[in-house]
């Protein structure tokens, strides 16, 4: 016999965390993983003493092609295997391509699509079994090239086209696939990724928790697409009213404004 959980990718700090922290108090036993364990086990550490079961950490880097199999080795001897999965890891860079290290771009690309896409894939047995489901953190720059973040805009583009076609595809099956595509939030992201103060609008942030809340929500709900808050929801939908011109110019000119 094997016990259903959640897994959450990236659970460290911002997003993750707090997803972590939603699901476990929803109920859900949670397994976390990232590169920093001392992080992972504070993450721990905070849902526990909120009274819930403490997760089950599993310290490694997604980038690397081979944990996946570390994971869901880790999990099938523990007796676990994934019901959710929340595929949260992912880093951006601000910059134009030419300009950025090609190393680091690549390695944005393995881990916002390669290990996201592998984790998926390998899980979904096991999502159908408990009717579970996938929730990928995309972004509202999934909806638009983005001079200046030109790898980290694509990379989000395919999260969400792949959660899209993935959520028609799995649904026959029990399994939910809803795409989180939140726009600002204060997290560790913006400093990794060197984004200057001002680069987004500050009407537009939303809060790590209250961006959990609304996916954890979505996903319970089986709803293709969350876009958390109003003005981020117009945002995604300029692409399909502003020629595409206008729309790289625009997104250009937001950059050479913040820095």
């Amino acid at each position: 016999m094997t016990a259903p959980v959640t897994l959450i990718t990236g659970a460290s700090a911002g997003i993750g965390a707090a997803l972590a922290a939603v699901f476990a108090e929803h109920g859900h036993a949670v397994v976390l993983t990232a590169r920093r364990e001392a992080q992972l086990a504070a993450v721990a550490d905070a849902i526990e003493g909120a009274g819930r079961p403490r997760p089950r950490i599993i310290a490694t880097d997604l980038a690397r092609p081979e944990a996946a199999e570390q994971i869901e080795s880790e999990l099938r001897a523990a007796g676990l295997e994934v019901q959710f999965l929340v595929n949260n890891a992912g880093f951006g860079l601000v910059g134009n391509a030419l300009d950025s290290g090609r190393a680091e771009q690549l390695a944005m690309v393995d881990l916002n699509v390669r290990a996201s896409t592998e984790l998926s894939l390998r899980f979904t047995d096991s999502m159908a079994r408990h009717k579970g489901g996938i929730l990928n953190v995309a972004s509202v720059a999934s909806f638009m090239p983005g001079p200046g973040m030109a790898v980290y805009h694509a990379t989000k583009a395919y999260l969400l086209s792949f959660s899209e076609a993935l959520h028609q595809e799995l649904k026959p099956k029990g399994v939910r696939v809803t795409a989180l595509c939140p726009g600002p939030v204060e997290t560790e992201f913006q400093a990794r990724a060197g984004m200057p103060e001002g680069y987004f609008p500050k009407f537009m942030a939303r809060s790590a928790r209250r961006v959990a809340n609304d996916g954890y929500d979505g996903l319970m709900r089986g709803k293709r697409v969350v876009i958390p808050g109003f003005d981020n929801q117009v945002a995604a939908l300029l692409p399909k009213f502003l020629p595409r011109g206008t729309l790289l110019s625009l997104v250009g000119r937001r950059r050479n404004f913040a820095g």
